[in-house]
């Protein structure tokens, strides 16, 4: 982090807005460029906060971005004015890292309850990846995929073999690109161009690159 911007923090966190803002007024424009550019860097790799990358993820998709940690994180209206939800999954990792990015994502704290609802909503699935904050991709299909559904259901019934527990969860229904890819419906919303994605083969697993690559644009 650089020292503008630890200050301009320091400022926000004790002082008066009045003083924040004669502060960013004597920056120069090149000094706020930097800082803006340090704070979206650390924001769009945070692990602890997704914000950005959710909220990126269902506007790109369409969908008007919903707040808030209960319920779903975005919506859009049918041709017949009914809402249509979404659930969005993004994920980000850093090239200094091990991790490769394989189109999957995961539930946290899941029930056979929460299963249900998700199937009766009838609601679209959001997966998107991202490298050292850098959109990948964003892919769309329905949640009612049926091999997509037996993956959560599988790992729910070994967790609660004789159904829910109260008070106690599947702490994660993790899910990869395998359980949802030849999903009817399922829809490329955002890929980078050939020329930018051959950058970041080395952090995608092969199959799922080959996927992204058949179906990115020239460029």
């Amino acid at each position: 982090m650089n020292r503008e911007l630890a200050e301009i923090i320091r400022i926000y966190a004790t002082k008066t807005h009045k003083e924040l803002n004669s502060y960013l007024l004597d920056c120069s424009k090149n000094n706020l460029i930097a800082i803006l550019t340090d704070l979206l860097t650390i924001y769009m790799n945070d692990s602890n906060s997704s914000t950005l990358r959710e909220f990126l993820t269902v506007t790109l998709a369409g969908y008007q971005h919903t707040k808030g940690k209960i319920g779903y994180n975005g919506y859009k209206l049918s041709a017949y004015g009914k809402p249509i939800r979404c659930e969005a999954k993004p994920k980000n990792i850093k090239s200094s890292g091990r991790g490769k990015l394989n189109g999957g994502g995961n539930f946290t704290d899941y029930t056979h309850e929460r299963l249900e609802r998700d199937l009766n909503e009838n609601i679209n699935m959001l997966v998107s990846g991202f490298i050292d904050g850098k959109l990948i991709y964003i892919i769309e299909f329905p949640f009612r995929c049926e091999k997509f559904v037996k993956k959560l259901e599988d790992q729910l019934n070994k967790r609660f073999p004789d159904g829910d527990i109260p008070g106690q969860y599947l702490r994660s229904a993790s899910f990869t690109y395998e359980d949802y890819i030849n999903c009817k419906n399922l829809k490329l919303v955002f890929c980078l161009p050939k020329k930018e994605l051959r950058k970041y083969e080395n952090y995608i697993v092969k199959k799922f690159y080959k996927f992204l690559w058949e179906n990115a644009q020239d460029g």
